[in-house]
């Protein structure tokens, strides 16, 4: 894999284990020359995750919509920011950079980019990894209600094959290419 695209919050959260380890991701992108495309913000946990690929030479594509400029702060440190149009556009061409998919804590827009990654990879619109970096547990009660929803018969029992998960960025990476190369 040549370029990861992670989700994850333009807020810091209230633990400050969220800033260190994606921290660590952003280093490890860098180190392995993974060109990291995110969502272009210069705020919370998305800034920490820009600066840190750039501060160990790394590359960071930042992919954005016009309209959040009065509700973000876009980063100008990056190797390349693209301001789209729209909410779609942006997520096409984050989904169009990427060869991959981490999701980190972050709130309702990143959960929304979650899914729809994973749902698109369900119905076969891609065979991409999708990745959850699962710190502290921030995704167990997602997971809990995937689990309910495939009780009561709406998720089938492999669609959770479809999902790699750690809470190591090591481990995590490692699975993400492990999928890569059974695909090829």
């Amino acid at each position: 894999m040549k370029s990861i695209c992670v989700f994850l919050g333009a807020n810091m959260g209230s633990n400050p284990i969220y800033a260190e380890t994606i921290k660590q991701l952003g280093a490890e992108l860098a180190k392995r020359q993974i060109t990291c495309v995110y969502g272009g913000s210069n705020t919370g946990l998305m800034k920490v995750l820009a600066d840190s690929v750039l501060a160990e030479g790394g590359k960071v594509i930042g992919i954005t919509v016009k309209n959040l400029h009065d509700k973000e702060i876009f980063h100008n440190g990056l190797s390349e920011l693209h301001v789209t149009e729209t909410m779609h556009q942006r997520k096409a061409m984050m989904a169009e950079r990427a060869e991959g998919f981490i999701t980190f804590a972050g709130g309702l827009g990143t959960l929304e980019e979650f899914f729809e990654v994973y749902t698109w990879k369900k119905l076969g619109f891609h065979n991409k990894p999708c990745a959850l970096l699962d710190v502290n547990n921030y995704f167990a009660p997602m997971l809990a209600m995937l689990a309910h929803s495939e009780a009561e018969g709406f998720v089938l029992p492999t669609d959770k094959n479809l999902l790699i998960r750690s809470d190591n960025v090591d481990e995590l990476l490692a699975k993400m290419f492990a999928h890569n190369k059974a695909r090829t």
